[in-house]
């Protein structure tokens, strides 16, 4: 039986977590934030009340396939129009997604027939079943004042923010979760953070109280998958444990599993980002998953990362997570890590360019 994943976030970090686990198991839930006001995103949003259909447009363009169809339904969905008319800068999918969404009535139903539609691998579903508002505690977002906290509203806004942002809340305060994002957490063999922007896109699913009561449930694994760099404007000047401490800091109760890294991003912090795997209680797993530029992950080598640390419990096992059973692999080397400790898995793969990527987040 494959490997029952479950991958949170949203936007570009998402998109690439998707793009390399299609490629280690048919059996996908991307559960998305929701909780984009800018760009083509923002305007449908105000304009008919639905849930920012941009990065779940772009969670199924990920999980598209690499045949004719895939590929071009990948395209078809990510097109976005030009000139200045009422339609420029809205993307075609996001006008597919919120059409069906009109018809219908039912978001998940919208999604599951664009899903079907473009022959996805996996399954898209919305964090919540409203529309979301991230508001961002920021230290010195007037450059006048470095030392005033001040608050943000808006992910758009939180993006480009030039202070740092210290801590982040909902809006509505405890929103309702889809059903049918809860019950994929709770039968999942792992659960993926990341990577993606850290305060609007990963965080935010901790927020949820029923995604976050289900996540503390789970039986699953979870593991966190760091960025490469960090994000301008939100996460500008963060180390790689940073974004771990701050993890943390929003989900105190929270355990993790693993801590997925790439090796060269790491160079010369592993002491500092293992002590910060230890706040989670997680291993800390480091690979070679960028891409040749080192600033976006290669989807053959985070695949192939995935694949090794899934494979070392096999799910289905004598206790039900297959606790403590190494797959081999020959593109790599393992060494299981013992109290806690590293491990560092070689993983060598083919870079491969993103035909997916929508670069300009501002334009979901």
């Amino acid at each position: 039986m494959p490997v029952r994943v479950v991958a949170l976030g949203g936007g570009h970090g998402l998109a690439a977590s998707l793009a390399a686990l299609r490629r280690v198991t048919p059996d996908i839930t991307a559960i998305v934030t929701v909780a984009d006001d800018g760009g083509s995103s923002g305007r449908l949003r105000q304009e008919f009340g639905v849930l920012p259909p941009g990065d779940l447009r772009m969670a199924l363009a990920a999980l598209c396939g690499d045949d004719d169809w895939g590929i071009t339904w990948s395209r078809v969905v990510q097109h976005r129009f030009g000139g200045y008319g009422d339609l420029a800068g809205h993307s075609l999918g996001n006008l597919l997604i919120a059409g069906l969404w009109d018809l219908l009535g039912d978001p998940v139903a919208g999604l599951d027939w664009v899903g079907r539609l473009l022959r996805v691998t996996g399954r898209v579903l919305p964090m919540a079943a409203v529309p979301l508002d991230i508001v961002a505690v920021v230290e010195g977002a007037d450059p006048s004042r470095p030392r005033e906290m001040s608050k943000v509203r808006g992910q758009a806004s939180i993006a480009v923010t030039p202070g740092r942002v210290r801590s982040i809340s909902l809006l509505p305060v405890d929103p309702p979760a889809v059903p049918e994002a809860v019950s994929a957490i709770l039968a999942a063999d792992w659960v993926v953070f990341g990577p993606g922007s850290w305060f609007t896109s990963v965080l935010p699913h901790l927020l949820v109280p029923s995604l976050r009561a289900a996540l503390a449930a789970t039986p699953a694994r979870r593991l966190v998958a760091l960025n490469l760099v960090p994000q301008p404007g939100e996460t500008a000047g963060f180390s790689p444990h940073r974004h771990l401490e701050v993890l943390a800091d929003h989900a105190p109760s929270l355990s993790f599993d693993t801590v997925l890294a790439d090796r060269r991003a790491a160079s010369g912090a592993e002491g500092e980002l293992e002590k910060a795997a230890g706040l989670l209680r997680a291993s800390l797993v480091l690979c070679d998953v960028a891409a040749a530029d080192g600033t976006r992950h290669d989807p053959v080598r985070l695949a192939a990362a995935y694949r090794k640390v899934f494979g070392e419990w096999c799910p289905h096992g004598d206790d039900g997570r297959g606790e403590g059973r190494a797959q081999p692999d020959p593109g790599g080397e393992t060494v299981l890590p013992q109290d806690g400790g590293v491990h560092a898995a070689a993983v060598r793969g083919r870079a491969e360019p993103d035909r997916r990527a929508d670069r300009d987040r501002g334009r979901t």
